[in-house]
């Protein structure tokens, strides 16, 4: 089993402001000097895997390669029980070049009219992928259920947040204050497995 991350650089695998800002936030009671990929100049990968795992493992093997450092990887995505899963693994590419999450959800809630669906469940998925340049990895999974909410409600976090409502909450993410969102989300189920396996906190 690889030794404890600490007191050392590491690398997220990401251009998304808003993932790489909210990781972060999750990541600051650790001893660690955070960059992100674009810090360094290194282009996403293409995602041509066929799961959340392939996807996350390419974007952090890849990116700790060129940075000879670890690295840290998210692959997440909206998963719409009515629609068979999707967008899923394809939840960035629905909202096109632009990244347009409003015009990605208006997608969904026409899909879903167009099927007469009265089943507006979801869940968000995030895998995290750690990799080191010796070509060593792990991978830790969190989930969250919830339902849809059309249209959209709040201006707070990013992507798909302002429709989707957690079990037992009425509001959107994207309603949420971004501390309590990341303390109840998929990234933060998925951060506190990774954290405890590999993570030494600040004395």
């Amino acid at each position: 089993m690889k030794k404890k991350i600490d007191n050392e650089e590491i690398v997220i695998a990401s251009h998304n402001k808003g993932k790489v800002s909210e990781i972060k936030d999750l990541l600051k009671n650790y001893d660690l000097k955070i960059l992100s990929s674009s810090d360094l100049g290194i282009e996403e990968p293409e995602e041509n895997g066929s799961s959340f795992e392939e996807n996350a493992l390419i974007k952090s093997s890849v990116t700790s390669t060129l940075s000879k450092t670890v690295s840290l990887s998210d692959d997440s995505g909206l998963c719409v029980n009515a629609l068979g899963g999707q967008p899923g693994i394809y939840s960035a590419r629905w909202a096109g070049p632009d990244k347009d999450f409003l015009y990605a959800a208006e997608k969904i809630h026409e899909n879903l009219l167009e099927k007469g669906a009265d089943d507006y469940s979801a869940y968000f998925i995030c895998v995290l992928a750690v990799s080191w340049p010796d070509g060593d990895h792990k991978v830790f999974k969190g989930r969250v259920d919830g339902t849809l909410s059309f249209p959209p409600r709040g201006d707070n976090g990013f992507g798909y947040d302002p429709i989707f409502t957690p079990l037992g909450y009425t509001h959107t993410f994207g309603e949420m204050e971004p501390e309590f969102k990341h303390s109840i989300s998929h990234r933060n189920h998925a951060f506190n497995l990774f954290s405890k396996e590999l993570l030494i906190e600040k004395q």
